[in-house]
């Protein structure tokens, strides 16, 4: 493990764009692309605008890689594992909701699943324009905040994400729970009017 993080490592912004795109694509890294972009950050601080760069890059590439699979094919699995009530539900709420579940675990820098939602958003239909809007949309904002957190605090950055985990943490409920508002009162003439 130890030769991959320095061969990551060593192909600096590449590396990165090569481990976002892995772990986009289903590979599961949890922590993986964030820690390695505040790593290349503070060593390498010339680089860390570039490396914020491969890893929205990397990230998309994969994200697409798994929304075109499940737009090819997604739609026939769904169908077979929403013919319960639960599954009817949840198939309704991914459909009314897709954008935001993709949005959510793919802004904040805690481990949140995000491949079943891009998968949904791939088998129900979302433009591959506005998932992929969402996804930068997301996406460039988290890392290029972690690569800046990785300039301004140097080796630091790591222990003050830890310290203050819970902060974090509370923030993201706070966004969801607004996000989900939002949505809500959006829906409302929606659900009104039917």
């Amino acid at each position: 493990m130890r030769s991959l993080l320095d061969s990551l490592i060593a192909g600096g912004p590449f590396g990165l764009l090569v481990l976002a795109a892995l772990d986009s694509a289903g590979i599961p890294l949890p922590g993986g692309v964030d820690g390695l972009l505040l790593l290349l950050s503070v060593m390498r601080p010339a680089t860390a605008g570039m490396a914020a760069a491969a890893a929205i890059t990397g990230s998309l590439l994969g994200n697409l890689f798994l929304f075109s699979l499940a737009k090819r094919g997604g739609e026939e699995y769904l169908s077979r594992h929403t013919i319960s009530p639960r599954g009817r539900r949840l198939r309704i709420w991914y459909q009314r909701y897709g954008l935001i579940t993709v949005f959510i675990p793919a802004f904040l820098p805690i481990p949140l699943p995000l491949k079943i939602p891009v998968l949904c958003a791939g088998a129900l239909g979302v433009s591959r324009a506005a998932f992929l809007s969402t996804l930068a949309a997301a996406r460039i904002p988290r890392y290029f905040g972690l690569a800046w957190l990785g300039l301004q605090m140097g080796t630091d950055a790591g222990p003050w994400l830890q310290a203050h985990a819970w902060h974090i943490l509370g923030v993201a409920a706070v966004l969801a729970g607004l996000l989900y508002w939002l949505v809500r009162a959006a829906d409302r003439p929606t659900r009104e009017a039917s």
